[in-house]
C-alpha cells in the first residue's frame, strides 16, 4: 500500500517530538512536512539527534505555511500547537483538502461559551465546532473513521474519562460524587521558559496547581455529561510531580444505590474487551506509570471501599503518549482504515 503523506505542524515541542518519533517509524506513513518557525531550514536530526539515520530524519523543518504544506502532497496533518493558534491553520488546511488531527484544545468543546469561560478568550472559529469529532478512540471509533477534523483529547481527560465513562453510562455511580486527583510529569506543561518549571523548582517537590478550575475540567465534564444524559460537575485536582512524563490518576465516586461492586469490573471488561490499548488490572490493581511511559497503553485498576461506599479507580498513562501523540496516531490509524496498533505497539 502506498504510504500516507503526512505533516506535523508544530513539530519541535515535546508533543511534536513524540509525533516525530512515532511517524518516522510508522510503516504506513511518509512524513513530508514538519513545521517550526524557530527551527525552519534545519533538518529534524539536527534538533533531535536521536533520530539520525532514520528515513526522513533529514527532512528540514519548514514555516507553517498552509500552501507550502499542501504542496507537499500531504493527506493529513497533526497540529501540535497552543490553543488559540491551531484553529486558523486547521481551517486553512481543511480548505486545502487535508484531514486534520488537532492536539490543542481548540476543537474539543462543543460550546464556544464554555471555551471562552475556561480559556479566557473568544473561540477563534466557533462555526467549526460542530464539525469536529472528540477523538477518544475507544469511545468514538465510528465517528473518527468518517471525520475530517479530529480533536484529540487532553492528557488528564483521557486518564479520567476512560475509567469513568462506562460506569457513568451504565448508571453504576453517582456522578455528583466524583473526585479526580491526578499527578503529571513536568513535560505536560510544554516546552516553554517558566521559572516554576525549572529543575530546582520541581525536583523533590509535589504541588497541586490549576485549582479549582483547571482548563481540562471543561472537556471532562462535557464528555461525562454526554454519557450521563445530564449535566455533570466534578472536583478535579491536578498535581505536578518531578518526573519527565507520566500521569497517575485516582478517581473516587459513590457507588449507586443497590449496585454491587463487581458490576464495576464487569462494566469495564464489557467496554474494553476489544480495546488494544486499555489494560485492565482488575479489582485491587494499582496502575503504575513506569509500565506505560513511551507507550500508548492506559492501565486501569479499581477497588471498593466498604467503609465509605466509594469506588476507587486507578489509572496510569504517558501524558505525551496516550495523553497526546500516540493517541492522535491511534485516531490517524482509524481514520485511514489501518489497524489501531500500527506503528504503536511498544513504539
Amino acid at each position: 500500500m502506498e504510504r500516507i503523506k503526512t505533516a506535523i505542524v508544530g513539530a519541535s515541542g515535546y508533543t511534536g517530538q513524540e509525533l516525530l518519533r512515532l511517524l518516522l517509524l510508522h510503516p504506513d506513513v511518509e512524513l513530508v512536512a514538519a513545521t517550526s518557525r524557530q527551527e525552519a531550514g534545519k533538518p529534524i536530526s539536527s534538533l533531535f539527534p536521536r533520530y539520525r539515520s532514520l528515513p526522513g530524519a533529514e527532512l528540514p523543518f519548514m514555516e507553517p505555511d498552509p500552501d507550502a504544506i499542501a504542496a507537499t502532497g500531504a493527506s493529513a496533518a497533526f497540529l501540535a500547537l497552543p490553543h488559540g493558534v491551531a484553529a486558523d491553520i486547521a481551517q486553512a488546511l481543511l480548505k486545502r483538502g487535508l484531514k486534520v488531527i488537532d492536539l490543542s484544545a481548540d476543537f474539543r468543546l462543543r460550546d464556544a461559551e464554555v471555551y471562552k469561560e475556561f480559556y479566557g478568550h473568544a473561540h477563534p472559529a466557533p462555526e467549526m465546532l460542530d464539525d469536529a469529532v472528540y477523538g477518544l478512540p475507544e469511545i468514538r471509533a465510528a465517528e473518527i473513521r468518517d471525520a475530517h477534523l479530529i480533536a484529540s483529547p487532553g492528557c488528564y481527560p483521557t486518564s479520567i474519562l476512560l475509567p469513568l465513562l462506562p460506569l457513568v453510562k451504565a448508571g453504576l455511580i453517582d456522578p455528583a460524587t466524583i473526585v479526580a486527583n491526578s499527578m503529571s510529569g513536568v513535560s505536560g506543561a510544554g516546552k516553554r521558559a517558566d521559572t516554576s518549571l525549572l529543575f530546582c523548582e520541581c525536583n523533590e517537590s509535589v504541588r497541586a496547581y490549576g485549582v479549582p478550575k483547571h482548563r481540562h475540567l471543561s472537556e471532562i465534564e462535557q464528555e461525562l455529561s454526554i454519557a450521563a444524559g445530564d449535566k455533570v460537575a466534578i472536583t478535579f485536582i491536578p498535581h505536578l510531580i518531578p518526573v519527565n512524563s507520566g500521569i497517575a490518576t485516582t478517581t473516587t465516586a459513590m457507588l449507586g444505590k443497590g449496585i454491587k461492586p463487581e458490576a464495576v469490573g464487569e462494566a469495564l471488561e464489557a467496554a474494553y474487551a476489544d480495546a488494544p490499548f486499555v489494560r485492565l488490572l482488575g479489582e485491587g490493581g494499582c496502575a503504575d506509570t513506569k509500565n506505560v511511559t513511551r507507550t500508548n497503553f492506559i492501565d486501569i485498576g479499581w477497588s471498593y471501599d466498604e467503609r465509605t461506599g466509594r469506588i476507587l479507580l486507578m489509572s496510569a498513562e504517558d501524558n505525551l503518549g496516550k495523553g497526546a501523540g500516540s493517541q492522535a496516531v491511534q485516531s490517524f490509524n482509524i481514520l485511514f482504515g489501518l489497524r489501531q496498533t500500527d506503528g504503536l505497539h511498544f513504539a
